[in-house]
């Protein structure tokens, strides 16, 4: 419980910081409302069905795009580490294109297939392959060229060596590339719904904001926040358990 505690409790302090700033008005009311009025707004969104809908449309498009991202970008990064000629002829798009910040693509996605959910799809998928590639790529490098010989001295197709030998030694760098990538993830759906979109949390808090509805967009910001918190922890539990998988079944 102490640990427990000592985690959390710099959220807990920054809600007593909240509450003093709204209560000796150090900051406009209206800028800063109160933590309950955000929570009462937040119940209201909630019994509303605003609340799940927009999430629902915000958790399809960033699964969508952040899955593909995760296939797409670890087997193109394992292939690139061990076939040269790909490697050769991806790897400046890859050096070009990471420095770049993801949100100058959303007008590119959007003239390419409109104001739908595939431009968000799309723009998710880009921006998180790059880190899952080079995860991947990195990771597989890393990989003992002694187990490679050991493995192609008895026999073992490519296939089975990238899935055997390869994968099992990327793992971490692969799995450290894909929480990145989850994180890119969120900042790239909000900023785009933000920007484009109908619906969505992103677009919730553009419209909530707009309309001077400041508590519910506030609870819809947290909402976020909390979203992203749950999903790395979620993460971070199945990296710890894949790895521990890996070290059993390989020795």
């Amino acid at each position: 419980m102490s640990k427990l505690l000592a985690r959390y409790s710099p959220l807990l302090l920054l809600a007593v910081l909240w509450q003093l700033a709204w209560y000796f008005e150090m900051v406009s009311s209206t800028a800063l409302p109160s933590l309950v009025d955000v929570a009462s707004a937040w119940v209201d969104l909630l019994r509303s069905g605003e609340l799940l809908r927009n999430a629902a449309a915000s958790l399809y498009r960033g699964g969508a795009g952040f899955l593909l991202a995760v296939v797409v970008g670890g087997a193109l990064g394992m292939i690139m580490a061990w076939w040269r000629p790909l490697n050769l002829m991806l790897s400046p798009l890859v050096e070009i294109f990471y420095p770049l910040p993801k949100t100058a693509l959303i007008p590119v996605t959007v003239i390419w297939l409109g104001f739908g959910d595939a431009s968000k799809i799309l723009l998710i998928f880009l921006g998180c392959m790059l880190p899952v590639t080079i995860g991947a790529f990195n990771g597989s490098r890393s990989t003992e060229q002694v187990m490679v010989w050991s493995a192609r001295s008895m026999g073992a197709s490519r296939l089975r060596i990238l899935r055997d030998v390869v994968l099992p030694s990327a793992m971490p760098e692969l799995l450290n590339g894909i929480r990145t990538a989850l994180a890119l993830a969120f900042i790239l759906l909000v900023t785009s719904e933000l920007v484009v979109a109908r619906e969505g949390l992103g677009n919730l808090i553009g419209y909530l904001g707009s309309n001077g509805s400041y508590e519910a967009m506030y609870s819809v910001v947290l909402t976020v926040a909390f979203l992203g918190f749950a999903a790395d922890r979620i993460y971070q539990y199945f990296m710890r358990w894949i790895l521990a998988w890996r070290d059993a079944t390989t020795g």
